[in-house]
């Protein structure tokens, strides 16, 4: 079968693509042959990240075969995953996220931590291995942790990233937040995208108890313009709902610089989402005050409904 493929979720992001790619660095120091893929295109952020230190992109696959070995990093749920992952071996998981829709036929190594970012936890397996990170290891990972916790502001930000974040700083010799900055701007320049790859750039499928939802968030510095789109937005978020037979469809457009969203909320199943945050959408769309993370902030109240 060859090596063992290790990869995040569809939709991929920076914390998605880093921790592949240094998961690969470890496991093949240690002596393993690993092999880091994608499932999508590379956003604009990750991609100044990657150029940013001299790294190229794993190459990108459709599906895995029957059989094949392969390790899973920040998801677990086979929805979110590789098409044919049911069929596939999994050796392991490495994973900041609740543990849903998941099961094995063999023993693995599952490797799961409430902290804001997966990178955090591969600098973790670094140390506990005895393996020493070079400056471009060190940038890659803090990158995915500013990447996630939009440089610390994220609800889902913990002491441990903030501690983590600053060692590899010092190690690959960045001043973190000039960096954090420009490296968070450079993923909202969005102007050049079409509404159907904006709403797919950081797509999630969640099952909302017996709801079949898609959660996705653009990150912008300017949601007014954003907003402009929305009648466009919305036509393809309709095609969705049609296409995968949602009950619901949100999108969160995230001011990064500002720490608020636009909800754009569609489907026969909107009011799940009014009675969650006890708002009323207006022309399909909320204001959520301080609402900046899906993981922490959007999902568990709409769970809870």
């Amino acid at each position: 079968m060859g090596k063992t493929l290790i990869f995040g979720h569809k939709s991929p992001d920076t914390d998605t693509i880093v921790s592949s790619i240094c998961m690969e660095n470890l496991k093949n120091k240690l002596g393993r042959e690993i092999e880091a893929v994608r499932l999508g295109e590379i956003s604009k952020e990750t991609k100044y990240v990657l150029n940013y230190f001299g790294v190229e992109a794993p190459r990108k696959i459709e599906e895995v075969e029957d059989s094949q070995d392969v390790i899973l990093v920040d998801h677990n749920e086979f929805a979110q995953s590789v098409k044919n992952i049911e069929n596939a071996n999994v050796k392991m998981v490495i994973d900041h996220h609740k543990i849903s829709d998941f099961q094995t036929s063999e023993p693995l190594y599952y490797r799961a931590e409430p902290v804001g970012c997966t990178a955090t936890i591969v600098y973790s397996l670094y140390k506990e291995n005895g393996v020493e990170l070079d400056k471009k290891i060190a940038g890659l990972m803090l990158s995915a942790i500013i990447s996630d916790t939009l440089l610390f502001k994220s609800p889902t930000c913990t002491p441990k990233d903030i501690e983590v974040a600053n060692a590899l700083a010092e190690i690959a010799e960045i001043d973190i937040e000039k960096y954090g900055l420009d490296m968070l701007k450079a993923g909202t320049d969005l102007s050049d995208l079409t509404e159907s790859e904006l709403i797919y750039l950081d797509a999630k499928e969640v099952s909302l108890g017996n709801v079949k939802a898609v959660i996705a968030q653009i990150n912008s510095i300017d949601l007014e313009k954003m907003v402009e789109r929305k009648e466009k937005l919305e036509e393809q978020m309709n095609m969705v709902i049609e296409e995968k037979g949602l009950g619901i469809f949100v999108l969160a457009i995230t001011d990064i610089l500002n720490s608020n969203s636009k909800m754009i909320v569609l489907g026969k199943e909107s009011e799940l989402f009014e009675k969650a945050f006890g708002v009323k959408l207006e022309d399909n769309m909320a204001f959520l005050e301080g609402v900046v993370s899906r993981k922490k902030q959007i999902i568990p109240p709409m769970m809870k409904i």
